[in-house]
């Protein structure tokens, strides 16, 4: 029996001798880990969020614009963002007080949205191309999807100008004349030149560095 009892402690001691190194290494290994997360936590945070860290600085870089809409009564009806990226403009709009329904929103070729919004001339067009997505020959830099306004009359939006830029290029908005974006009181038909159909302008704004 005592042979037994002192073989197993033996044992034990081995078996606890070789375990230690193991476990502390597994303890460094997840204090790193925990840290090593929290900053890929933080980081994702700042990347997605856009506040703080490497994120804020990156998009602090960025060239950016602003642009107030006005109804046709001269009304302010919302209000956008938009983001000079290396794959395009980013633009963020938010808009209240807009007819329910489908309308075409477009990026038109003058900054000028007074006296009236024809003032802000046609689609933003410089490489005299054909409109819309449907058409082999298109689209203009200025096309932009459809914008589909619930009956409470506000849409927050989202889009990529992929072939402008803010201030580089032919494709500049933020050119001599400037740019503005305007809103049909119909749907853009993505075929139709020159303005795919949509109707009646019944918003505009000014795009401003």
């Amino acid at each position: 029996m005592k042979a037994t009892r002192s073989a197993t402690r033996t044992l034990l001691g081995l078996f606890t001798a070789a375990a230690l190194p193991a476990l502390a290494l597994s303890a460094c290994g997840n204090a790193d880990g925990a840290g090593s997360s929290g900053g890929s936590g933080a980081s994702a945070t700042d990347r997605g969020g856009g506040a703080g860290g490497q994120g804020s600085a990156q998009a602090a870089a960025l060239d950016t614009a602003r642009a107030t809409f006005a109804g046709t009564g001269g009304q302010q009806i919302g209000s956008a963002t938009l983001i000079g990226t290396p794959h395009g403009v980013l633009v963020h709009a938010d808009l209240e007080d807009f007819p329910p329904g489908t309308h075409g929103f477009h990026l038109h070729e003058t900054g000028s949205c007074s006296p009236d919004f024809t003032a802000s001339g046609g689609h933003f067009n410089p490489h005299g191309t054909g409109h819309g997505f449907f058409d082999p020959k298109g689209r203009h830099v200025g096309d932009l999807p459809n914008i589909h306004v619930p009956e409470s009359g506000s849409l927050e939006i989202e889009y990529l100008a992929d072939l402008a830029t803010l201030g580089e290029g032919e494709a500049a908005l933020l050119d001599d004349d400037g740019a503005a974006i305007v809103v049909h009181q119909g749907g853009d038909d993505y075929r139709t030149d020159p303005a795919g159909a949509g109707g009646e302008r019944i918003a505009c704004a000014v795009i401003r560095g």
